[in-house]
């Protein structure tokens, strides 16, 4: 055995550090920083040895309890003195009297006496336990030369006996010497190493002798990788290998000690391993299985990927289970937090070793890695083991794809925190959906395809749409479930949630099932070629027909390429070449699974659409963009012949009907928005725009005449105004408004404008809209005028050319100071809840000069109205306006000379007609005026924020307690303390 040195030995003679050493002293170094908030230099200290885990012990490697920290090893290392016989050895018989005691005991100190025997114990145990360690090591070494043993002789070579010398010879490097107390070496005596000693000096005497190394001596220490090549080639031959003879006539002795002076070292596991040169490939795989371990904890982290290829092979190779079992650790463990390119490398490496085992190997081998890191606490790893079970699902067998693969994915996508990881899940659950064949999972899978749907994250919905469905659509098509499973019960999901949510829709949900359908509609058309009567006819020969590059929406993947759904492109061409002309010549007849699509699913698309709450912006997009997508992948015959016509069917646009309540019914419907917005534009040609603009034309004519609400055209027009591209279209439906006959679609006209200035460029707004409004506020009927207020509003808000805003101030001016409109409530009324609504994000001149004056003239004049009910309807219009343009800055000549007036004539009203408002506005008149007051002291000339005096948290509460005392509408109120400049 090695001598082992005490603390007390000089640097110079110290062995190098152990690798297992190092982790040791590197744990209770990063120990001691944390316990001395050293916190910096542990984090440093962390970062520089990220290889190992400071959080736990076990991650050193050695298998003995912690020992005590730093500190305590530093006070207990002097207490006691260590033996100059550090070890001995029993064979040796050394006699007791022989040994040193181990301490010396201090006799005037009993309790430093105890101290230092309980730390001398706590050494000791930390001793035996690295030799513990040690003796373990030895003994695995020792097992692997024997499994070496065993397969040399089953080779029946001349070389087994060269091998199994060697064998041996490395076997007995188990330390021969001890040292005793003078310092000398005394020999293990003992009958093999006499024998062995005698024959190793035969083998020098031979070698002085030049007798033939091969016969008489089998040591591989000095052999080269030429040499045994060459004594594979004599040994097969049964002839010796010759080496140069030399005349010199030296004694054997003075030989042997001559070579002495050669250092070589075979007393250690790396020079055992190098003292023995491996003459096979199984020898080459032992050797490699046993020296890995030992290299992959000294390789930097940035380049251990360098040994993948060097694991992979051992471990493909490599005949025992326990070694390679070992190694495919080692690889899933070879770097802490892989990257991606890391990740990549180690798959790569994993589906060879995949296709060179079998699938017996890889499911007894691989996945077990797989499942043990399924928890693990770096994100990295938990994204290696999910990108791993779709790498290797082609290679599992197929009953474990479908039952153990499935069950790990399934727990990671439900438990899993890390959008990345159940990102790699849902992929590979897409994957396994590509190869399982077990029917009876079908179930489980369009389970986790919804609990996949409901996911949190965007980037997991995208790889549901990206991989999962295309996947499971395919296996739902070769099972025919596609149209009679998977679409319908979508659908009938759909439509539960649509009876369910009359009170409050879940819009999470509907989009959840609507992008599924949306993404099942490739596939869909697919089946829809794949089973039509001209598929037979389906020939590649000659020119293959082009395919227009817009045909079909953009696929979110490859996977909804219906080209690639198909088989090819060209494949996909003549197909479609097929479906056009049988659609518009030879019909429908026999074509089943193009008959389920026109009467079965667009009905009952249809028929869902008409129970859409239409005010519902979010419902409206999402299915305009179904249909959209529908339309478009169908084709343009299959949308005239067959779309269309359902729908017109339905809507019945005709003047017949406009009394007609069940005409008018549907025209409230979401039905309008989405047929113009989801089937009217998948087309851009110009019959199809003039059907979108007729269609318009006559929704808004027939709503406006029977007295309809208007919600479904306005959310047409919401829907389409948000692309620029029919802001154009949109301008002529309203002119067509603007010159009709029928003042009350002139009136519908003046309020749709309200909704498309915000989006229209200043250009069009300039051109278009401001003469269509002035033309209509010269309208002979005073509600066609009224009308065009809350659009003349929305321009003040929006647009910032002075010219054109000089234009709309002096149309409401007009408004507010002709004599023919002094008695005109409704005006007065739209104007004062038109200022409230665009005061506060209006120019602060237009506000200052034009809204807060005319509000104060307002709020006058209303003192003298002597009509009760219409002096209640301006005064709670103009409490709402000035509770709005209370959050805005004024400054003090306008908040002396208009705003407090104005408050105190609304005062006024309050106080006969409303106590309840008029004690919230006595309020603010008393916090404006103090503010005023205190103005010079607290603030400099300019501005002041009247939101300022309101906010101070004794007025703010004892304002909003005052205002939840009051028996009128909270939705008046909402705004007060919300609306900001």
């Amino acid at each position: 055995m090695q001598e082992r040195k005490n603390y007390k030995s000089s640097p110079e003679i110290q062995e190098p550090i152990k690798p297992l050493e190092k982790r040791a002293l590197n744990f209770l170094v990063n120990e001691y920083l944390l316990k001395n908030n050293y916190k910096l230099s542990s984090i440093t200290f962390s970062d520089e040895n990220d290889d190992q885990d400071f959080e736990l012990w076990d991650d050193v490697g050695l298998n003995i309890p912690k020992p005590p920290d730093l500190l305590q090893l530093y006070r207990n290392c002097g207490n006691h003195v260590i033996s100059s016989k550090g070890v001995v050895d029993i064979a040796v018989g050394v006699e007791i009297e022989d040994l040193q005691p181990p301490c010396t005991i201090n006799q005037d100190s009993f309790p430093k006496e105890q101290v230092q025997q309980t730390a001398l114990i706590e050494e000791l145990e930390y001793q035996i336990s690295l030799l513990n360690s040690e003796k373990q090591s030895l003994a695995d070494q020792m097992k692997n030369l024997q499994s070496e043993i065993e397969f040399l002789k089953n080779n029946h070579l001349m070389s087994t006996l060269t091998v199994l010398e060697s064998a041996k010879h490395a076997l007995d490097q188990v330390p021969q010497t001890v040292p005793v107390g003078n310092g000398q070496y005394v020999e293990i005596t003992g009958s093999d190493t006499v024998s062995r000693t005698t024959h190793q000096e035969n083998c020098a005497t031979s070698l002085v002798s030049n007798t033939t190394a091969d016969s008489e001596c089998p040591s591989t220490e000095t052999q080269s990788p030429h040499y045994t090549n060459i004594r594979h080639q004599t040994t097969l031959s049964k002839e010796p290998v010759q080496f140069d003879k030399s005349n010199r006539k030296l004694a054997p002795a003075f030989h042997q000690a001559l070579l002495s002076f050669c250092r070589m070292s075979a007393d250690s596991r790396l020079g055992s391993e190098v003292s023995r040169i491996a003459d096979s490939e199984e020898s080459v795989m032992l050797m490699l299985g046993r020296c890995l371990p030992h290299i992959v904890p000294n390789v930097l982290l940035a380049k251990r990927e360098e040994l993948i290829p060097l694991i992979l092979c051992t471990a493909c190779l490599h005949p025992e289970s326990k070694e390679r079992d070992q190694l495919l650790h080692i690889l899933f463990n070879l770097i802490k937090r892989p990257d991606d390119e890391q990740r990549q490398m180690i798959l790569t490496g994993c589906v060879a070793f995949a296709r060179h085992v079998g699938p017996t190997r890889v499911e007894a081998e691989l996945l077990p890695q797989c499942w043990e890191q399924i928890n693990h606490k770096y994100p990295e790893r938990r994204l290696l083991v999910a990108e791993s079970c779709g790498a290797l699902a082609p290679y599992l067998p197929k009953e474990i794809r479908s039952s153990l693969v499935l069950s790990m994915l399934q727990q990671m996508l439900t438990e899993d925190k890390a959008d990345m990881v159940r990102e790699a899940v849902v992929k590979s659950l897409g994957i396994i959906m590509g190869y399982i064949d077990d029917t009876d999972k079908y179930v489980q899978g369009f389970e986790l395809m919804i609990l996949a749907l409901g996911d949190p994250s965007e980037r997991v919905i995208s790889a549901v749409h990206q991989v999962f469905i295309p996947a499971f659509a395919a296996w739902s098509t070769e099972l025919n479930n596609l149209q009679s499973h998977l679409i319908p019960t979508l659908l009938e999901r759909i439509e539960k949630l649509l009876r369910d949510g009359e009170h409050g829709l879940d819009e999470h949900k509907l989009h959840m099932y609507l992008s599924a359908l949306q993404s099942l509609t490739p596939p869909l058309f697919a089946v829809v070629l794949q089973n039509a009567p001209f598929t037979s006819k389906a020939k590649l020969h000659g020119e293959v027909p082009l395919i227009e590059v817009t045909r079909f929406p953009r696929p979110a993947s490859p996977l909804q390429d219906v080209a690639v759904i198909i088989g090819s492109r060209e494949q996909l061409a003549v197909l479609l070449q097929l479906y056009d002309y049988q659609l518009e010549h030879e019909g429908t007849t026999g074509w089943e699974s193009l008959l389920w699509v026109v009467n079965q699913l667009l009905p009952q698309l249809i028929e869902t659409v008409g129970r859409i709450n239409v005010t519902s912006t979010t419902c409206v997009h999402e299915f305009s963009r179904f249909f959209w997508r529908l339309c478009r992948t169908f084709g343009k015959i299959f949308t005239n012949t067959k779309v269309k016509p359902q729908f017109q069917e339905i809507l019945r646009l005709s003047e017949e009907n406009v009394d007609a309540s069940a005409g008018n019914g549907i025209l409230t419907k979401a039905t309008v928005p989405i047929y113009a917005t989801g089937v009217l534009t998948c087309y851009n040609q110009d019959e199809d725009r003039k059907l979108l603009v007729g269609f318009l034309e006559d929704v808004m004519t027939t709503l406006s005449l029977s007295h309809a609400p208007l919600d479904s055209l306005k959310a047409a027009f919401v829907e389409l105004g948000a692309n620029p591209a029919y802001h154009e279209l949109l301008l002529t439906v309203l002119w067509y408004g603007v010159v009709h006959t029928s003042a009350l679609v002139r009136c519908t006209a003046a309020r749709m404008f309200e909704l498309l200035v915000k989006g229209v460029n200043e250009t069009l707004v300039a051109q278009r809209v401001v003469p269509a409004l002035i033309t209509l506020s010269s309208d002979p009927e005073i509600s066609v005028r009224i009308a065009t207020i809350p659009a003349f509003g929305t321009i003040m808000e929006t647009v910032t050319q002075r010219e054109l805003l000089e234009r709309v101030k002096m149309q409401l001016a007009s408004f507010l100071e002709d004599p023919q409109y002094q008695d005109q409530h409704s005006l007065h009324m739209e104007i004062i809840k038109t200022f409230g609504r665009v005061g506060p994000n209006a120019e602060p001149r237009f506000r200052d000069e034009f809204v807060l004056p005319h509000l104060h003239k307002l709020a006058l004049s209303n003192n003298m109205q002597t009509v009760e009910s219409k002096r209640l309807d301006i005064a709670t219009q103009l409490f709402e306006s000035y509770s709005a343009l209370a959050c805005c800055f004024i400054s003090e000549e306008l908040m002396i000379n208009h705003f407090l007036p104005g408050l105190r004539c609304l005062r006024n009203d309050m106080e006969h007609l409303s106590p309840e408002h008029e004690v919230i506005l006595s309020s603010m008149i008393k916090e404006c005026e103090q503010k005023v007051e205190n103005k010079n002291s607290q603030e400099p000339q300019g501005s002041m924020s009247i939101a300022a005096s309101l906010v101070s948290e004794d007025t703010k509460t004892k304002f909003l307690n005052k205002m939840g005392q009051l028996t009128t509408s909270g939705a008046m109120l909402a705004n007060v303390f919300q609306r900001k400049k």
